[in-house]
């Protein structure tokens, strides 16, 4: 993992590079081998880039949504049976 001040604004970042930088953070944080201030800020970086994954995604789907004049969710029931 770079040096923390190495590191990218998160606001710089599209999602491919955030989730890579969040899924990097995760594996070192299950290690348990970095000290707890290290470990601290690796947290709270890896919030802060959770947060911009939903919110590019988010910006995703509703743009998605403009474009076809519809939502892309459909309910769905599965206690309902079939028809």
């Amino acid at each position: 993992m770079p040096r923390m001040a190495a590191l990218k604004p998160i606001k710089d970042l599209d999602y491919e590079q955030a989730w890579r930088e969040l899924e990097k953070i995760v594996q070192s944080l299950e290690t348990g081998q970095a000290p707890l201030d290290e470990s601290m800020k690796l947290f709270e970086r890896g919030q802060a880039l959770l947060a911009r994954c939903t919110s590019l995604l988010e910006s995703a789907r509703l743009k998605v949504e403009k474009l076809t004049g519809q939502g892309l969710t459909v309910p769905f029931d599965m206690d309902r049976e079939e028809e």
